[in-house]
């Protein structure tokens, strides 16, 4: 008997003219760890919710989900609150207490177990989750990292038979991501539970999976092994979106066999190690030019006062929260040109997000300062983007921004959002969502754009496509300045980089100079590149370095 059948479910929000899930049926297996993926908007969160009661949206739905047997709405509350676990994508919204402990003890108290035994339990998801050192800290004083490091040893403290997560790793840096990763293989694997994980970052659980579930447009396109799915979805001969998202393996190899370029492996490349060892026995060496893409974006007439100069500056910057506190940044120096895209990466709780509300004048710095070139606008995109809208629908909240309704039909259709206008911007998925915010900043015809975690939530393909509209804008003389923690988006489209440690920019460097030489805080792409596609930090950039060698010295090899 399957742990969860879904037979035939779809599901439509209030008043939507279309359905957001439609006819799905799958089963889920006892510690089985299955991955689903597909592009943004296509309607895995709503899913996901659907497995667990507490959480589903309102809205009509037919089918049924059946849990061990049972349909879902008839199981005791009691047992779904415990049994079926779910960790959200941003680790603020499922804390709900003051200290560690508490917060790992808070559902067992809910539960009305006897004393003795939430102390058992709290002991030992601290212990497994390696929690001894900051197991009496406040919960406002962890990272990112840590905070949803905490959510999921609340959940594991219920015993789940099964663990839901979407896009845990959304707003974490690499490490913090790879920690939380390896953290839920360890639970699939060692405790037995099974695993339904929703993850835009597949480098890291594509391997891992039993198998890959790929929706798209509300219905399962793709089910199977990992290495199967890859290989199907690679044979297309349309770009799919979704192969946008797939591992850099994946992409790279997949793109030299429609290129008839054989990868020399029997088994179809899944991994970062895979991709290092069809390079190592191909015998493949190449290299790439980096001198193009980063020759000096042309200016426009008029913006700069004289070459070189920087619209925006924080200097000698200092911070801290309290009085007493520990500094936050520490004489921090930072200049943002025009027609640049500065990318800042660094840990969670680094002070990434409070630069930039210091720079947008949201937070005063306790020494320094920050200048802005004269008669710029400035606009924001911050980490959380409902911040930013007012009405009750999209179309409402663009009209406010937009000088003519043209300007925010138009905006709308560039962002691929002309069928959610009348959908309340809260109704939207985080992809959709993330990409209205940025709608909204880009109508105010701002000249300096400052944007926290831009690619929250969005899938590959839409990714790629907000990587060229932002070298577009700083094409036309846009300062751009993110912090991200998508290593693959920066090599694609910064100008520079700069890593933020210890309340100050320890490093700044082009892309290529800045991710080669990094064990962590780089690219899979790169990573595969190894030494053998000399330059190479985008899947891109290996494909070309892997032809160019193909086209020099394969043929004479005799492949």
């Amino acid at each position: 008997m399957a742990l969860i059948q879904v037979d035939a479910l779809s599901f439509a929000y209030p008043g939507a003219d279309r359905r957001t899930l439609d006819q799905i049926s799958l089963s889920i297996d006892e510690e089985e760890y299955v991955v689903l993926c597909g592009g943004s908007g296509c309607g895995k969160t709503t899913f996901l919710r659907q497995l667990k009661p507490e959480l589903t949206p309102v809205g009509a739905r037919e089918g049924q989900i059946l849990y061990k047997g049972q349909p879902l709405e008839a199981v005791p509350s009691d047992v779904t609150a415990m049994r079926i676990g779910y960790v959200q994508q941003n680790p603020e919204n499922q804390i709900v207490t003051d200290t560690v402990w508490h917060e790992l003890a808070f559902g067992l108290e809910n539960m009305a177990l006897p004393t003795s035994v939430i102390r058992r339990k709290v002991c030992e998801m601290a212990s497994f989750f390696d929690m001894e050192d900051w197991f009496r800290k406040s919960t406002s004083e962890l990272s990112g990292g840590q905070k949803q490091m905490v959510n999921l040893a609340s959940v594991m403290a219920m015993a789940p038979e099964v663990l839901i997560l979407d896009e845990p790793t959304s707003m974490l840096d690499p490490l913090a991501a790879r920690n939380l990763l390896q953290a839920v293989k360890r639970i699939n694997r060692e405790l037995g539970v099974a695993v339904i994980l929703c993850e835009h970052r597949l480098e890291e659980v594509f391997q891992d999976a039993d198998r890959v579930i790929v929706m798209d447009k509300g219905q399962i396109c793709r089910s199977g092994s990992p290495r199967q799915v890859a290989a199907e979805l690679e044979q297309e001969l349309e770009d799919v979106r979704i192969q946008k998202a797939l591992p850099a393996a994946v992409q790279i190899f997949g793109e030299l066999n429609r290129r008839g370029i054989p990868v020399g492996d029997k088994e179809f490349p899944i991994s970062i190690r895979d991709g290092r060892r069809v390079l190592k026995h191909s015998g493949l060496r190449g290299q790439i030019s980096v001198t193009e893409k980063f020759r000096p974006v042309p200016k426009k007439a008029g913006w700069f006062r004289k070459a070189g100069s920087s619209v925006l500056e924080g200097r000698e910057l200092w911070f801290r929260y309290e009085e007493k506190g520990d500094d936050i940044l520490r004489g921090l120096q930072v200049s943002l040109q025009a027609g640049e895209i500065l990318a800042l990466l660094g840990g969670n709780g680094a002070g990434k997000s409070t630069l930039l509300k210091i720079l947008a004048g949201v937070l005063r710095p306790l020494r320094g300062s920050v200048k802005k070139m004269e008669d710029k606008k400035l606009a924001m995109l911050p980490q959380d983007p409902q911040a930013l809208f007012l009405y009750d629908s999209l179309w409402e909240d663009l009209l406010d921004c937009a000088a003519s309704p043209e300007d925010a039909q138009q905006m709308a259709e560039m962002l691929g959002l002309a069928d959610r206008l009348a959908s309340h911007p809260y109704d939207l998925s985080g992809g959709e969502l993330q990409r209205a915010a940025l709608g909204k900043l880009l109508l105010r015809k701002a000249d300096i754009l400052l944007l926290d975690e831009p690619t929250k939530g969005l899938d590959g393909s839409l990714k790629k496509e907000l990587a060229v509209l932002l070298k577009k804008l700083a094409a036309v003389g846009k300062g751009i300045l993110m912090v991200t923690h998508d290593p693959e988006f920066a090599a694609d489209c910064a100008r520079r980089c700069a890593l933020l440690f210890d309340g100050t920019l320890v490093s700044e460097d082009e892309p290529h100079a800045f991710f080669r030489g990094n064990r962590f805080y780089t690219t899979a792409a790169a990573m595969i590149a190894g030494d053998r596609i000399e330059g190479a930090v985008t899947c891109e950039e290996v494909i070309a370095g892997c032809i160019d060698a193909w086209e020099r010295d394969g043929r004479s090899h005799g492949w």
